[in-house]
């Protein structure tokens, strides 16, 4: 509890200060001169950073128990590029061992809450149109944060997943956003950290940052540019491959 004192001078003092309006003004504020002022609640902690607090258990490290780790490779098409403002409209998700071979996989279209956000920038790369994904069955965005972390513990199981993505600070900003939509988090899905694709063709001498001059370097075909083909889980897919030209060109620098 706080208590907040104010002056106010007393009736005497005012008549001598100040005068008869003065000696009024007094009166009336002398009971409340002094206030019990009760400390307001502290705000209750939102859910999903709570359950950002407890995340999963890991098994050890990849290097040294690789059989209990495996890679998720994530692409998402969305409204737009402000996470927050801008939603997901799809996911694919490619579930692969360390050396990128496929286990599993999963896509699913999105109902935006607000489709009306869409940019034409977005529109021109996935075709998004609010009726046409209703009668594609998309789901509600917290059914789709369901629907994602059922498929990772029927795939995944007790083993650790890795989040791998291009451009990973896009993907995992817009899945952040959705699980905090449910008041929860995505953490529940993946380790704390998450592999980023570009980042690991520049370390390999790569400085093109994406687009299809990489793309012929590392022998990989471009993802489809034909918008209605566009979805999550064709960047997923093209992801894969990537990263298995990426460990391709490694292994050939390591054995030189």
């Amino acid at each position: 509890m706080r208590v907040r004192a104010s002056f106010v001078p007393d009736p005497v003092s005012a008549a001598r200060l100040h005068g008869p309006l003065a000696v009024a003004l007094a009166l009336c504020l002398a009971p409340i001169a002094c206030t019990r002022v009760e400390d307001s609640p502290r705000p209750a902690t939102p859910g999903f950073v709570q359950a950002a607090d407890t995340p999963r258990p890991v098994q050890g490290s990849p290097a040294g128990r690789p059989g209990d780790w495996l890679l998720a490779f994530v692409d998402v098409e969305t409204t737009g590029l402000v996470p927050g403002w801008h939603e997901m409209i799809d996911i694919g998700m490619v579930v692969t061992d360390l050396e990128g071979v496929p286990l599993d996989s999963l896509f699913l279209r999105i109902q935006p809450e607000h489709p009306e956000r869409l940019s034409e920038g977005a529109r021109a790369v996935n075709a998004f149109d609010a009726a046409a994904w209703r009668r594609h069955g998309a789901l509600a965005p917290a059914a789709a944060a369901d629907s994602i972390v059922r498929f990772r513990q029927r795939v995944a199981g007790t083993r650790d997943v890795l989040m791998v993505a291009y451009n990973c600070q896009f993907d995992t900003a817009f899945l952040d956003h959705l699980f905090r939509g449910s008041d929860r988090t995505w953490r529940e899905l993946f380790h704390y950290y998450v592999l980023d694709l570009p980042s690991m063709a520049w370390a390999l001498g790569h400085r093109e940052l994406g687009g299809s001059a990489l793309n012929a370097r590392l022998g990989v075909a471009d993802e489809t540019h034909v918008p209605e083909e566009h979805t999550g889980v064709t960047g997923a897919a093209f992801n894969v491959h990537f990263y298995r030209a990426l460990l391709a060109r490694g292994a050939r620098r390591a054995a030189r």
